[in-house]
């Protein structure tokens, strides 16, 4: 594997080497390149460095911007651009324009802190800003929504406008990102929230959804003719196109009464025999059976790490990914929650998403490592060795829209898929298990089936269940690690 000499000036490592470290280690892993960290003073192919400290000898300096890696959380978009407020997420024209020094042997010079960007966007700091409802979600700042910031995915953008300008200083293609030459990649979830339904009350549901007008599927599953039990439909479908997807089960049994009181975890008991048999049909059948955590299990390692081995002794496989029920996660702290998937032994998680909005929540459509912060020591964290696939769309951030036609939601996805294909990233897809009935939530499987269509269309995504794609990733990052020296973790 070829790999770059990259120089980071000693006054920026004072200031936040743990973070920046990370940073490269996440950019040149998804570039693709290895590396060999050496002397500022050095010749090199790229210099990390400050005006104060330019190298002579550098094939490409990137200019960092010390004031923010002071205090990243205090940076807000608008803060992030010097003519265009939001020039951060386009990285386009003159925000990622390197300029060519003719003085100094044809050195690229980018004056744009790429890299606090990218750690930026990474580790979320603009949410810290946000206010959030009695579940945790965000709500995101009108400019936000307005500029489709989510749906851009600028962490990805920095990535990809990294890697051409590699190409463009003539440096040697880098590592593949996905096997079998594929450009892009795919992978379709289920959360199992309410396969079992309730009978007395889905029809009140049904009615409060649909009017009058679901009088009648509510009358057919109060009489037992309809119900929420759909995997083998769901197997059938998937089959049809040749993937797997990944249902995610939660191990912890709710009730009524505490759904009542504000602890909607699902009703069903992963323990009984209907539940040990669909198990063994859907990992005999290539399907993966994850975690889904219960509502708070991010509250207590030890109910967090009792929840997988229940669910590990019922499926009697080991869970290797997660997500959590309601995307919720520690509203204060979520670095506190994602630790915790490293300290129960998961090989993914895929929970870092927004419950209302499309997109990719820390700008991402590539996997990547997490930083934890540390209390007030933003950059004097660590990287957490538990693989996070971004979520790109869930069914009802769309299909409880009114506002919205089924031809304009299909469009909407379909354009993240193209968005995903043109970043070389990973399409995730969150299709709850009860929505597979037409006839009860109109709309729902259709948007799914043109993503489907969309997918097998574009004909270069390499579709796989989560953690097949978690583990090519942990071998693809550790293969680079292998092949390249400096920037450590926990120097």
């Amino acid at each position: 594997m070829k790999y770059l000499r990259i120089s980071v000036s000693s006054g920026l490592r004072t200031l936040a080497g743990p973070a920046i470290d990370w940073a490269w280690r996440q950019l040149l892993t998804a570039a693709g390149y290895g590396w060999r960290e050496v002397s500022i003073t050095d010749p090199c192919d790229i210099a990390y460095t400050t005006k104060t400290e330019l190298p002579s000898k550098a094939r490409i300096v990137i200019l960092a911007s010390p004031q923010y890696w002071q205090a990243p959380s205090a940076q807000r978009l608008a803060g992030l651009a010097v003519n265009d407020p939001y020039s951060a997420l386009r990285y386009s024209g003159e925000s990622f324009t390197p300029t060519l020094c003719t003085e100094c042997d044809g050195r690229f010079q980018l004056e744009r802190d790429i890299i606090f960007d990218l750690f930026w966007f990474l580790t979320g700091q603009e949410e810290k800003h946000w206010p959030q409802d009695v579940y945790g979600f965000y709500t995101l700042p009108k400019p936000w929504l307005a500029e489709r910031v989510l749906e851009q995915a600028p962490a990805s953008a920095i990535i990809e406008k990294f890697g051409a300008l590699l190409k463009q200083a003539g440096y040697d293609e880098p590592l593949p990102r996905w096997p079998q030459g594929r450009r892009a990649a795919a992978a379709i979830t289920h959360d199992v929230d309410y396969p079992e339904v309730v009978r007395w009350l889905e029809p009140l549901r049904i009615v409060q959804r649909q009017g009058l007008s679901g009088v009648g599927a509510a009358w057919q599953v109060l009489t037992g003719r309809r119900d929420h039990w759909a995997f083998p439909r769901w197997m059938e479908l998937e089959a049809n196109y040749g993937i797997r997807s990944a249902f995610y089960f939660v191990a912890r049994q709710g009730s009524l009464l505490e759904y009542a009181r504000g602890t909607p975890d699902p009703f069903y008991d992963v323990t009984a025999p209907r539940f040990r048999e669909l198990f063994r049909t859907l990992i005999d059948g290539g399907w993966e059976v994850g975690m889904h955590a219960s509502y708070l299990a991010y509250t207590s390692r030890e109910q967090f790490a009792a929840e997988k081995q229940r669910l590990e002794k019922a499926a009697s496989t080991a869970m290797m990914g997660n997500r959590h029920h309601y995307w919720h996660m520690n509203p204060a702290n979520p670095d506190e929650t994602l630790q915790m998937h490293a300290d129960i032994g998961l090989l993914y998680d895929t929970s870092l998403t927004h419950d209302r909005y499309l997109g990719w929540r820390r700008g991402s459509t590539l996997p990547f490592y997490p930083f934890a912060t540390q209390g007030a020591a933003t950059c004097s964290g660590r990287e957490i060795g538990v693989v996070q696939l971004p979520v790109a769309w869930m069914d009802a951030q769309l299909s409880r829209r009114t506002d919205l036609s089924q031809p304009q939601r299909e469009a909407m996805v379909i354009a993240l898929i193209d968005h995903v294909a043109a970043q070389r990233g990973l399409f995730v897809a969150n299709v709850h298990d009860y929505v597979f009935d037409e006839v009860l939530f109109p709309g729902w499987l259709a948007t799914l089936r043109a993503v489907l269509e969309r997918i097998t269309a574009l004909g270069d995504f390499w579709v796989a269940t989560p953690a097949t794609i978690a583990a090519h990733w942990r071998q693809r990052y550790q293969r680079v690690l292998a092949c390249s020296y400096g920037l450590e973790e926990g120097r």
